[in-house]
């Protein structure tokens, strides 16, 4: 048996001459279209990237690295489309023409995918589904493999439970997901650049606009899956309670630093103190606040402590802190020189405010010094207080230097009121 009587005694035709001709068409089409792609996305990538970082500049870093890619695949993907459906073509033109729209849909879904923060498995998963739909629908095989799906299942009710209906499921939520974390990334830049809201306001509306579009998809998909959610009311309502037992504390948190956004009592860049711990807010998330120390080390605590226990904020009603620094002067000392020097240290330090002016208090007479504070305003608290305090002591002990006024140090003066005798068996001197 020669190889071309090989096809036709395995009952496979061969194309005939002008299918062929076809064919040979279609895939030259479908290189000129690959081409257009290649084109697009070297000429047109570079300013969706520029467009989508103007736009989301703040999360977008992932999707503007591979907006190039993505149009170049997606443009490809759109005029093979268009390509498939302007001409009826023969199963033997279709076939190349399929083949290429699948793949190149399937790897513009994956680096789309992937740029929003998606898993790698869930990405190509979702690619391997597009690819075989998109091909099996170009060479008219889709509708068997529907069917084959649908075949395996199982009823409960009126409901079908079926393969088909796993995939369904599987490919909506990860469509939803993926336009969730966009329509966050574009909502969350809209927000944080709208004029007219201070940073807090900015804040709030983010959450609150977060919460809105989960909502919103979680409706959606029940809505496009024909969920009907009256059939798991006694179900979900066992299934609520435990779930509210369980995340008592997570919703309390999500609660508090709602409230903690909207009375604006805590808001990030604010200097708070709780306990020890003294840092400024650098987020407020959903379960807790970061605080930042000036020893770089990031706390999180939760938004129900700081709503249930004593907190100090140094830049509630007003950023300007006062510094005491204790100062200890000798009583042999000129006291009207040394003021004048601890009012100047203070003065030349440069993050010592000029209003209110710096001040001096005498606080008591010590066991062996005079002993003051140099009361200072600064208006970065964030920027840490004992770098302060040293730069004031160090400018201070110089000024002392120069100006010879001593500090002083611990001393006691001892009085022998009579002198121990000396014992009896001491030997005498040699």
């Amino acid at each position: 048996m020669t190889l071309p009587e090989w096809p036709q005694a395995n009952g496979l035709d061969l194309p005939s001459r002008a299918e062929g001709i076809e064919a040979a068409i279609a895939t030259g089409l479908m290189l000129a279209m690959l081409g257009a792609g290649t084109v697009a996305g070297r000429v047109a990538g570079p300013r969706f990237a520029g467009f989508w970082t103007r736009h989301a500049a703040n999360h977008g870093e992932l999707v503007a690295g591979r907006l190039c890619t993505i149009t170049r695949y997606l443009t490809s993907a759109v005029l093979l489309a268009i390509l498939s459906a302007a001409w009826r073509w023969s199963p033997w033109a279709q076939a190349p023409i399929g083949l290429a729209l699948g793949v190149t849909a399937a790897l513009a879904a994956v680096q789309m995918l992937r740029g929003l923060g998606l898993p790698r498995w869930m990405a190509w998963t979702a690619a391997a589904m597009l690819f075989v739909g998109l091909f099996s629908q170009a060479v008219g095989g889709l509708a068997p493999i529907i069917r084959v799906l649908e075949a395996i299942g199982f009823n409960i009710g009126t409901r079908r439970f079926s393969l088909m209906l796993l995939v369904t499921m599987l490919v909506t939520v990860v469509a939803l997901y993926a336009v969730v974390r966009l329509a966050n990334r574009v909502v969350e830049h809209w927000i944080a650049h709208a004029r007219g809201l201070d940073p807090t306001q900015r804040l709030l509306g983010q959450k609150l606009a977060s919460i809105a579009i989960v909502v919103a998809a979680f409706f959606f998909g029940t809505d496009l899956l024909e969920i009907d959610l009256t059939t798991f009311a006694i179900f979900s309502g066992g299934l609520g309670l435990a779930v509210g037992f369980g995340l008592q504390k997570t919703i309390g948190n999500l609660i508090a630093g709602i409230i903690l956004l909207l009375d604006r009592s805590i808001k990030p860049g604010d200097v708070i103190a709780l306990g020890q711990e003294i840092g400024w807010v650098n987020k407020i998330g959903v379960r807790a606040v970061s605080i930042v120390t000036r020893d770089g080390k990031e706390h999180l605590i939760p938004n129900e402590n700081l709503m249930t226990q004593e907190v100090e904020n140094w830049s509630y009603s007003d950023r300007n802190v006062r510094v005491r620094i204790p100062v200890r002067v000798s009583y042999d000392a000129d006291l009207r020189l040394a003021q004048q020097l601890m009012l100047r240290a203070a003065a030349e330090s440069p993050r010592v405010l000029k209003s209110p002016k710096p001040t001096i208090w005498l606080m008591s007479y010590g066991d062996y010094a005079l002993e003051h504070e140099i009361l200072a305003w600064i208006s970065d608290p964030e920027s840490g207080v004992g770098n302060v305090r040293s730069d004031v002591l160090n400018r201070l002990w110089w000024l002392f230097k120069e100006h010879d006024i001593t500090l002083p140090y611990p001393q006691r003066d001892v009085h022998i009121r009579t002198a121990p005798h000396a014992p009896r068996d001491t030997p005498p001197p040699l």
